[in-house]
């Protein structure tokens, strides 16, 4: 088992040792896992490339550190607590041994179909057991599945299955979120419509809703399972092996497919979710993500089966049946860890504390937030309401890119401070720079946060365009990882994380690229061009703004012109990235080069209406006092 700091005498002495002799450092904690073979070299890298090799010349699966290495004396234990959306239906509890069997019977379903090492493997998943057992599968036999979000529309689902090359999908016949049946299939034979790579369609039972089966392509998964053996043999993966792909969004139209290798992102989620949650044996982990996002990959599945934890994975929604239900949870088996987003504290926050009212949350020792920088006042009320003032919050910063938490405090150990991340993890080094690469030494400084060496967890490219991977995390800064976000230490040395400095709205904790968001906008017949911009939201942290020009409007007029926009936007992305208010206009601020001067977009977003800076450059300086007055005049829709 990796090894738990437990004080802050002892957090200094290890992250000094992890800074000063990383590969010494990060070879000791390697060797508390199970390897067939034993890596030759720690590190190999170069930024400028960029090229990321950890323990090179090293063998294992990543499965068998979950199973084989535990199940002796885990095979009984509970690792999964399954809450169904519906709290009358019957809840599940898998026990390790339960899941190594079914993983095991799935691996060999997908061997028998032809899935070899290399291959990817698409997931479009409610939030079921399941989905953890085609995920694990995959690992035991080197595929390299790619989970795509449930709330995803055909077209975003169809272009991440061809450009991963995806020949196998995994679905359901649909799933529960609150009141809603979502039509999984349906989405999902769209989207094949425009994804050829896909040859084999794997259908799980959740609905139990009339759905057509396409003959030869189609295929139940109740069927495979009951012919399977429940005995499989896991593949010899070498250490930087893809062990999945995820999507996420960037600053330009198409999504980015992220590579996690297998040894070093193994390590790393094990290890920092050991210490930044101080998980012990017997606690009860409660990860409120969808394994659709890198938080449910590290720290709902890898992270914490690794660690031999018991997890809870709740399908549904927050509010429904009401807004006690993370409470019911809790108080219904004693968590002892919850890690859920801002934008579910808000919510709740915002619907009273009568909520929390007779709900023994006793059981909770540690908090924690992710997805987005905690405002103070839901820092605030999460410690006084949920933690009733004993638990403390861990605020972790990391990102898709990351694979594993970057800046957090560890639990009980450093001392928080609402808003602030605090201090980097084990082997984290960050670095403050200005607009001109300058670094920002010393405290009490603000720029744009870079991370100047590599760390186990890291993505390795994006799918099949490194030079793309290079542009956008290596080139801004040459010879550091730009993280896209600003930071600001201060005169403690602790880190606070100011938001997006790039094209990129954190909307609910969900990155969103304003270009995608534009170019799907875009696609509606009447829309001349847009922009979309952040603004602040109560709930969500940022909304989306979207500034469209439109040629003419639909015959509902202004409020049918933007009801149809968000349609589209649905259709095209998925109904998280509809935008909240859209204003209509004749024109965009522009340079004579034909630039969108976003800088004054968001100011008018954030509702200033005044101090917009030079705008003598703009081809038309006065479309910005058309857009004010429009601004001014309507609320948007």
């Amino acid at each position: 088992m990796v090894p738990k700091i437990s004080t802050l005498s002892g957090y200094i002495f290890e992250y000094q040792k992890s800074t000063a002799n990383p590969t010494e450092f990060w070879s000791n904690i390697a060797d508390t896992f199970y390897w067939r073979r034993k890596y030759d070299e720690v590190l190999k890298w170069d930024f400028q490339k960029p090229e990321v090799r950890w323990f090179e010349g090293g063998q294992l699966n990543l499965t068998e550190n979950i199973f084989e290495r535990q199940i002796f004396y885990r095979g009984g234990q509970t690792a999964l607590l399954w809450e169904p959306n519906d709290p009358e239906e019957e809840p599940r509890r898998i026990t390790y041994q339960e899941l190594f069997e079914e993983v095991q019977k799935f691996a060999n379903v997908l061997l028998d179909l032809g899935v070899k090492k290399g291959d990817r493997v698409g997931i479009y998943l409610p939030m079921v057991p399941e989905l953890v057992v085609a995920m694990l599968a995959c690992a035991r036999i080197g595929a390299v599945h790619s989970v795509v979000f449930g709330g995803f529309s055909a077209q975003a689902l169809s272009e991440r299955l061809e450009d991963a090359g995806i020949r196998l999908l995994i679905t359901a016949d649909g799933g529960f979120r609150g009141t809603k049946t979502v039509p999984l299939k349906a989405i999902a034979d769209e989207a094949l419509e425009q994804a050829p790579t896909v040859e084999q369609v794997i259908v799980y039972q959740r609905t139990k809703e009339d759905i057509p089966m396409k003959e030869g392509r189609d295929v139940w998964w109740h069927d495979l399972m009951a012919g399977a053996a429940a005995s499989n043999e896991a593949a010899t993966m070498e250490s930087e092996d893809p062990l999945y792909i995820l999507y996420t969004s960037g600053s330009t139209g198409k999504p980015k497919g992220l590579v996690h290798s297998t040894a070093g992102y193994m390590i790393y989620s094990a290890y920092t979710f050991r210490n930044v949650f101080q998980y012990s044996d017997g606690d009860v982990y409660f990860c409120t993500a969808d394994i659709g996002w890198v938080t449910g990959h590290s720290y709902l599945v890898y992270g914490p089966l690794l660690s031999g934890a018991t997890c809870v994975m709740f399908e549904g929604v927050p509010t429904w049946p009401d807004a006690g239900r993370f409470w019911d949870i809790v108080e219904k088996y004693r968590v002892n860890q919850f890690y859920t987003a801002p934008t579910a504290l808000r919510s709740l926050m915002a619907m009273g504390e009568k909520w929390l009212e007779g709900k023994d949350l006793s059981s909770l020792k540690v908090l924690g937030s992710v997805g987005e920088p905690i405002n103070e006042e839901a820092w605030h009320w999460y410690h006084d309401h949920v933690g009733k003032n004993r638990c403390p919050i861990v605020d972790t910063w990391w990102q898709t890119e990351t694979g594993g938490i970057m800046i957090s405090p560890l639990a009980g150990i450093i001392p928080t401070k609402p808003s602030y991340a605090t201090m980097p993890f084990m082997g984290v080094q960050p670095v403050i720079v200005d607009s001109e690469g300058q670094e920002q030494t010393g405290n009490s400084v603000q720029g744009n946060l870079c991370i100047s060496y590599p760390w186990p967890g890291m993505a390795r490219t994006i799918w099949g365009d490194h030079e793309r991977f290079r542009q956008t995390y290596f080139s801004t800064y040459p010879g550091m990882y730009f993280t896209g976000d600003g930071a600001r230490r201060d005169e403690d040395g602790y880190y606070r994380i100011m938001g997006r400095v790039d094209d990129v709205i954190n909307v609910s904790g969900h990155r969103l690229g304003t270009a995608e968001v534009e170019n799907a906008i875009n696609e509606h017949p009447l829309v001349n061009e847009s922009a979309v911009v952040g603004f602040p939201h109560d709930i969500k942290g940022q909304g989306i703004f979207a500034f469209v020009v439109c040629t003419e409007l639909s015959d509902g007029g202004e409020d049918g012109i933007r009801t149809s926009i968000r349609k589209t936007v649905s259709k095209i992305i998925g109904p998280f990235a509809k935008p909240d208010l859209i204003l209509l206009v004749s024109g965009l601020p522009k340079t004579r080069s034909g630039k969108i001067m976003r800088r004054i977009l968001r100011k008018v977003a954030a509702g200033e209406t005044e101090d917009f800076g030079d705008t003598s450059t703009l081809l038309d300086p006065a479309i910005v006092d058309e857009i004010v007055e429009a601004a001014t005049r309507t609320a948007g829709g």
